[in-house]
């Protein structure tokens, strides 16, 4: 993997674990050798996760809407920063740059992007691996209800192994790194659907 998109907050909620947690992701990718593509913003996790990366010699390509780049909270410190139309031209732009999705925590918008990727991943528009970060047991719930979908029957059997989670990066990487595609639906018979 030479870039990956990372997904997360914009926010700095008050718990300073995960701003040390977001600085130490891009700080550890930068260190591997793989590139960060993600939202463009200076602010909260995403702010961090760039700021690491960028200390430790990475480099950071932000994907930023052009009403977001007009304000203060675009990081003009990126390697690379983008400024496209709109949010579904910054999703297209990390799919475009990114050799998999790497989601740490967040709100709403890092769960809309999380959720396409997989979506995108299942449908058969990228083959690269999505990954979620579940540190402090952030995304317990989240996961559970992925199983829950799963065991239901609204996630095929054959995309079950879409979403790669782990609690620690250097197992959720080396996970990734291993991840073999699946059958995306395009390519599945009526009979297998």
């Amino acid at each position: 993997m030479k870039r990956l998109a990372v997904y997360c907050g914009s926010a700095s909620p008050a718990d300073p674990r995960y701003l040390e947690l977001a600085r130490e992701v891009g700080a550890e990718l930068a260190r591997r050798g793989i590139g960060v593509v993600y939202g463009g913003g200076r602010l909260g996790l995403m702010g961090a996760v760039a700021s690491g990366a960028l200390a430790a010699g990475g480099e950071v390509i932000g994907v930023i809407p052009e009403a977001l780049a007009g304000s203060e909270v675009a990081n003009t410190d990126c390697t690379e920063l983008r400024v496209v139309s709109g949010m579904h031209a910054r999703k297209q732009a990390f799919t475009d740059l990114s050799d998999g999705f790497l989601t740490i925590p967040g709100g709403v918008g890092t769960m809309d992007e999380l959720w396409e990727a997989i979506s995108w991943a299942q449908l058969g528009y990228h083959s690269n691996p999505v990954g979620v970060l579940n540190p402090f047991g952030f995304y317990d719930h989240l996961l559970a209800f992925n199983r829950h979908m799963i065991e239901v029957g609204f996630i095929r059997q054959a995309h079950a192994g879409i979403l790669i989670a782990s609690d620690t990066l250097p197992d959720l990487l080396g996970r990734m790194t291993a991840y073999a595609p699946h059958t995306p639906i395009f390519r599945m018979k009526a009979s297998e659907l």
